[in-house]
């Protein structure tokens, strides 16, 4: 059974850093694009930062020059490192990996860590 395991989140003072890590467990599957989104409160989720299977990045306006998403695809992991976080970080943050089988591709999602970040 195929899932995407998330650890790492906490509660930290505003300013300090925290790392999130998520492998995908299971086998016969390539991982494609992996990445972290998040949400708080009363909002929507929204896209934190991806990576490709090839290292390109992608991150959220707000998150630049904060967070830096790296993988390691042997293990199938993917982490999010973030620094100089904020109180307006604060959320549950939840991984996503797009998994390729040889007759199909399919998105899954992790259960989610919660980030909580006092001022």
């Amino acid at each position: 059974q195929v899932q995407l395991v998330e650890s790492g989140g906490g509660l930290v003072q505003a300013g300090g850093s925290l790392r999130l890590s998520c492998a995908a467990s299971g086998s016969g599957f390539a991982v494609n694009a992996m990445g972290w989104y998040r949400q708080a409160p009363g909002k929507q989720r929204e896209l934190v930062a991806t990576i490709t299977s090839g290292g390109s990045t992608n991150y959220a306006d707000s998150v630049k020059g904060r967070f830096t998403i790296t993988r390691d695809n042997a293990k199938k992991t993917v982490y999010l490192q973030m620094m100089s976080l904020k109180p307006e970080d604060t959320a549950v943050y939840y991984c996503n990996a797009r998994l390729r089988w040889s007759w199909t591709t399919n998105d899954y999602w992790g259960r989610g860590t919660q980030v909580t970040v006092s001022s």
